[in-house]
């Protein structure tokens, strides 16, 4: 299930820290991955009564963008996202769809007041883009503690889980 996957920065990351997630994203779905800049217009999704960005909006504007793309396409913001049911998101997809959305703003030690600490950042981000993708791939929610898919509702849930997938839902890309 070899598809392209472009990620899309709309984010202050650096170019190192960029090609480290992507090199991780593509090794894992077997996939080429490209780097394009964002033309994601974060206004347009801004809710300033909550003061967050609507995680659906953006991901819309990454469908929109992606007209005659072929693969998958993942956008990287820095804001605090939401949907209207929840406080706050880590990222959104589109299940068996070509587009997600992952925000770095909460995988942040800074955000909760710790010291910074841009590796742990990355190795975050890499955990939930590959999770959003593996929705945008049609999986679910996984039971196994480890798997990437399975659900994370804080960051020490994100960094309890391994980046890859575990056995169960690796049998979807075999």
């Amino acid at each position: 299930m070899s598809q392209p996957i472009a990620i899309i920065n709309g984010s202050a990351l650096s170019g190192s820290t960029l090609q480290s997630v992507a090199s991780t994203v593509g090794s894992i779905f077997r996939s080429a991955v490209s780097m394009e800049d964002s033309l994601l217009d974060l206004n347009l999704a801004y809710d300033p009564l909550r003061k967050q960005t609507n995680s659906t909006a953006l991901l819309a504007q990454v469908l929109s963008g992606s007209k005659g793309a072929s693969g998958k396409r993942v956008a990287i913001v820095d804001v605090d996202l939401f949907i209207p049911i929840l406080t706050f998101v880590f990222g959104e997809a589109q299940l068996n769809g070509t587009a997600a959305v992952v925000s770095t703003h909460r995988l942040a030690d800074h955000y909760y007041g710790l010291p910074r600490n841009d590796a742990l950042t990355a190795v975050r981000l890499e955990k939930e883009i590959v999770h959003e993708l593996g929705h945008t791939f049609g999986l679910y929610h996984c039971r196994y503690f480890e798997c990437v898919m399975r659900s994370s509702a804080s960051v020490e849930e994100i960094d309890l889980k391994s980046v890859r997938l575990c056995p169960t839902c690796s049998m979807h890309f075999l």
